[in-house]
C-alpha cells in the first residue's frame, strides 16, 4: 500500500516514545522460516478443514533458523524498548534467536523443553534426564488442547500486558484464547495496539496501526526507524 512507509515510521515514533513495549507473537511470524501457520490460506487448520493433511516440512525442526521477523525483537531488546516478549509458539525460534529467557512467556511450552510436574520447572529435552532435580517427573512442556496453560508465564503475561503501553501483535490471528485476552487487556490500560498480520483478527477494528504485510518487511525497518529516533546507527 502507498502508505507504507507512512505506517513503518508511526510504529517507530511510537517504538520511541514507549517505555512499556510488549510485543506478542503467533505462527505467523515463523512462516519466514519456512513453518506452516494455523489459520493462513495453507495453514494447517486451514487444511484440516478442507480435510487435507498438513503441507510437509522442507526442513527438520532442528534445522530450522530465525528470520528477519525474530531478529529485529531482539534488537528491540538490545536497544531497552522491548519490556517483554509472549509467544503462542513452541517452534524454539525466539531462543534461537537471542532474546533473554526472562523477557519471554512461551504459552504452549517449548519443543526443546521437558517440564517438571512437581516444581513445573523447564529442562532441556538434550539432557536426556526423566526426572527433575526435585524428584518430579519430566513430561513435554508443549501445551495440548484441554491443557492448563503455564501458570508462572500466563501471569507474567497479563501482568506486563497491563502494564504496556504499547502492544505490538506478529502473526497471530488472535482467536485462541485465553492468550487472545492480552489484547484487551492492553486496550484497557490505554497501551496503543498494532497488528502486523497478513489474515483477518477479530481486533483489526481496535487497533490503531494495521499491516497487513510482512512481518519480515516491516519490523525491521521500523526497528531501523526507531534506531535512528535514537541516535543510534548500524
Amino acid at each position: 500500500m502507498s502508505d507504507l512507509p507512512n505506517r513503518i515510521q508511526t510504529l517507530a515514533q511510537w517504538l520511541y516514545e514507549s517505555r512499556h513495549a510488549v510485543v506478542f507473537t503467533g505462527a505467523g511470524i515463523s512462516t519466514e522460516s519456512g513453518l506452516p501457520d494455523f489459520r493462513g490460506p495453507n495453514g494447517i487448520w486451514t487444511r484440516q478443514d478442507k480435510g487435507l493433511p498438513p503441507s510437509p516440512m522442507s526442513l527438520s525442526w532442528d534445522a530450522v533458523e530465525p528470520n528477519r521477523g525474530h531478529l529485529a525483537i531482539v534488537e528491540l531488546e538490545k536497544v531497552g524498548k522491548l519490556k517483554f516478549l509472549i509467544s503462542q509458539n513452541v517452534d524454539n525460534l525466539h531462543l534461537k534467536s537471542g532474546i533473554a529467557p526472562e523477557l519471554l512467556a512461551e504459552l504452549h511450552g517449548n519443543i526443546t523443553k521437558l517440564r517438571c510436574t512437581r516444581c513445573a520447572g523447564a529442562t532441556d529435552r538434550s539432557a536426556g534426564l526423566t526426572r527433575c532435580p526435585c524428584g518430579g517427573k519430566l513430561v513435554s512442556s508443549v501445551v495440548d488442547f484441554g491443557d492448563t496453560l503455564p501458570k508462572k508465564d500466563l501471569e507474567l503475561s497479563f501482568e506486563h500486558s497491563q502494564r504496556s503501553d504499547l502492544f505490538v501483535v506478529l502473526g497471530s490471528s488472535l482467536v485462541v484464547t485465553p492468550a487472545a485476552d492480552m489484547p484487551k487487556a492492553a486496550l484497557r490500560s490505554g497501551a496503543r495496539l498494532v497488528i502486523i498480520n497478513k489474515g483477518e483478527t477479530p481486533f483489526d477494528s481496535l487497533a490503531h496501526l494495521r499491516f497487513h504485510e510482512s512481518i519480515g518487511h516491516v519490523l525491521p525497518r521500523a526497528v531501523k526507524g526507531l534506531k535512528k529516533l535514537m541516535g543510534l546507527f548500524d
